[in-house]
């Protein structure tokens, strides 16, 4: 495809996604340059060389282009999740910013990791074959690299047995490649994932890890009460300002930590456990959903609400209708919100509050072709919007049943009510709003 329009910058991305998912981070780092000298501004390619250099173990640098790509779009996810990924391997590598302490006795100065890399290679390049072969081949600790490499330990143990068959060595497939050179390349990759995943998450920060945990598990146990409700109430506020900030992933991680330690601590120490316990599996849950986690969003959102009924939590047992209503309507089950949002309708408790819950429910019988139930909760969610004396509610609920006369083919009273809805846009104002009514 390349011969036929070179330089084609989605070709070079995919070959790109190709030679990172073998391993060869070098060609794949070359292909996705090569698109951002075609467009600077091209976010996949921002994207891919960002992911390139997370692979090779350069999170900084990884860091810089996720941030650039988040700039250039900031409604794709992608890019938040390689932040927050970047900046937690950078932690783990040098610990948290606030245990770590410089001292500047010299003068200091940043260098590019790329720039030191070409410099080892230069060296690699100059040392004696057999001398490079030998620090390939150098070994960790079994127990180390059992820690770092999983399940693929045995696969590099197998592949070091076959090493001591010469015989075998000296063979060549079919192909005429040598057998050795193929073991040597296995082990050598083994050994380049081995020290990638110790940079991202190296044993001492595992070590470090497992301490702080039994730490804060004895220091758990000695909090009274109280401090232990302020210990709760900052972390909600942490788990809930990350959801804010479009950081779902990190707020998930937190929330699910949060909900480990308060089912492990009794109603003496914590006596709004069974509420925070669902308010937990609520922000889980939303956390879920910006992921696109539809179904885990679901079963959490499921919990908070079996919760708010067995201890007859009415506000909680509202907030869980509301957000499984969300959930079914996002997937396109929109009988099935229709069905929840109807049941919040007793909890509903303010007129603001019945404004978007009429309009939503509305919204949904429109999507069902069932117009004049749909015109019938666009009038009720602008009864309650005036009530309200809410102008942005108002507008909904007009344009919703405007849609409805339309789709009704009652034009007169559509064109009457467009024109009311445009009237709202300017006060809001929407300049939005405004074009999508006009057209």
């Amino acid at each position: 495809a390349l011969k036929l329009r070179a330089g084609d910058k989605h070709c070079l991305i995919t070959r790109s996604k190709c030679f990172l998912k073998l391993g060869d981070t070098e060609n794949s780092l070359k292909d996705a340059e090569a698109s951002l000298q075609i467009d600077s501004t091209f976010y996949e390619g921002l994207y891919q060389k960002a992911e390139t250099l997370y692979a090779m173990g350069d999170f900084e640098f990884a860091l810089v282009f996720y941030h650039r790509g988040r700039r250039l779009r900031p409604d794709l996810h992608k890019f938040q999740l390689g932040i927050n990924k970047a900046e937690e391997a950078i932690i783990n590598c040098i610990g948290n910013p606030s245990s770590v302490k410089l001292e500047s006795k010299e003068e200091l100065c940043f260098v590019s990791r790329q720039a030191e890399s070409k410099k080892d290679n230069q060296k690699q390049q100059n040392k004696p074959k057999d001398q490079k072969d030998q620090k390939q081949m150098k070994k960790k600790s079994p127990k180390t690299e059992q820690q770092l490499l999983g399940r693929l330990y045995a696969d590099k143990a197998y592949l070091e047995k076959l090493l001591k068959d010469e015989d075998l060595m000296q063979s060549s497939t079919r192909q005429g490649v040598k057998v050795m050179d193929l073991v040597l390349g296995g082990i050598s990759y083994l050994n380049q994932r081995r020290d990638f995943w110790q940079q991202q998450k190296p044993i001492y920060a595992r070590v470090y890890e497992r301490k702080v945990l039994r730490q804060a598990r004895a220091h758990d146990q000695k909090l009274k009460p109280s401090d232990i409700a302020r210990a709760i109430a900052k972390d909600m506020e942490d788990i809930e300002l990350m959801l804010a900030r479009g950081s779902a992933e990190e707020s998930c991680r937190k929330a699910e930590r949060l909900l480990k330690k308060i089912q492990a601590w009794s109603e003496n120490e914590v006596p709004n456990k069974n509420e925070l316990i669902g308010n937990l599996h609520s922000f889980i849950g939303n956390a879920q959903l910006a992921m696109g986690q539809m179904e885990a969003a679901l079963r959490s959102h499921r919990m908070d609400l079996d919760c708010a009924r067995q201890n007859s939590l009415a506000d909680a047992e509202s907030r869980a209708l509301d957000n499984i209503g969300h959930v079914y309507a996002r997937i396109g089950k929109f009988q099935q919100a229709i069905t929840t949002w109807e049941e919040k309708i007793p909890l509903a408790q303010s007129s603001l509050e019945k404004a978007w819950l009429f309009h939503e429910i509305g919204r949904c019988y429109l999507e069902l072709d069932d117009a004049e139930v749909a015109q019938d909760y666009g009038q009720r969610s602008l009864q309650s919007a005036d009530e309200e004396g809410d102008v942005e509610w108002q507008l909904h609920a007009t344009v919703l049943v405007a849609q409805a006369q339309v789709k009704l083919k009652d034009y007169q009273s559509a064109i009457l009510n467009f024109e009311r809805a445009l009237e709202k846009a300017k006060l809001v104002p929407s300049e939005a709003a405004q074009n999508g009514i006009i057209a």
